[in-house]
């Protein structure tokens, strides 16, 4: 009976939990590993969500915005 309790919870698990549960099974350094890759997959999104929003023009009221206050003379130089 623990076997079908046991196949029955894991067909039931998210596709998420299913990952953290194998993450948990990771020798620490395969971790750090993920940990890494995971951060550089996340700054990728970023990069592609930013080009896309650049894009679309919706940064274009940032852009006008900051563009009025650096010609008001609120801005600094770097």
């Amino acid at each position: 009976m623990e076997i079908f309790a046991k196949t029955y919870y894991t067909a039931t698990m998210t596709k998420l939990e299913k990952i953290e549960q194998d993450i948990a099974t990771l020798a620490p350094a395969d971790v750090r590993k993920l940990a890494d890759w995971l951060e550089e997959y996340k700054s990728d999104l970023w990069d592609r969500q930013m080009e896309d929003d650049a894009k679309s023009g919706r940064l274009d009221k940032f852009a006008a915005r900051a563009l009025t206050a650096h010609k008001a003379g609120k801005s600094t130089p770097l």
